[in-house]
C-alpha cells in the first residue's frame, strides 16, 4: 500500500522517513519530494509498506503525530 506524507518539515531527509515507517514494517519504497531548483524538500514524501495491515498501522501511529513541531498527516495515496 502506497502512502502519502504530508507537511514534513522542510529539512527531513529522505533517510529520515525511511527509518521512521522501517519502525512499523517493511517498506518497498521510499521518496522524498524535492524541489529540482533548490534542492530542499516540498515537505511531503511517499513511502509503500509491503504489507496493508503495516500501513493501516502506520496510518494509526503516524497521523497527526509531530515531527520538528509539524503536524504530519499520513494517508493512503490515490493511484
Amino acid at each position: 500500500m502506497k502512502l502519502i506524507i504530508l507537511n514534513l518539515p522542510r529539512n527531513f531527509e529522505e533517510q529520515s522517513l525511511a527509518l521512521l515507517f522501517k519502525k512499523l514494517g517493511d517498506i518497498k519504497s521510499c521518496d522524498l519530494v524535492i524541489d529540482k531548483e533548490t534542492g530542499i524538500s516540498k515537505g511531503f514524501g511517499f513511502v509503500e509498506m509491503a504489507h496493508p495491515h503495516e500501513a493501516e498501522n502506520a496510518i494509526n501511529q503516524l497521523h497527526g503525530s509531530k515531527l520538528n513541531n509539524n503536524k504530519i498527516r499520513v494517508k493512503e495515496a490515490s493511484s
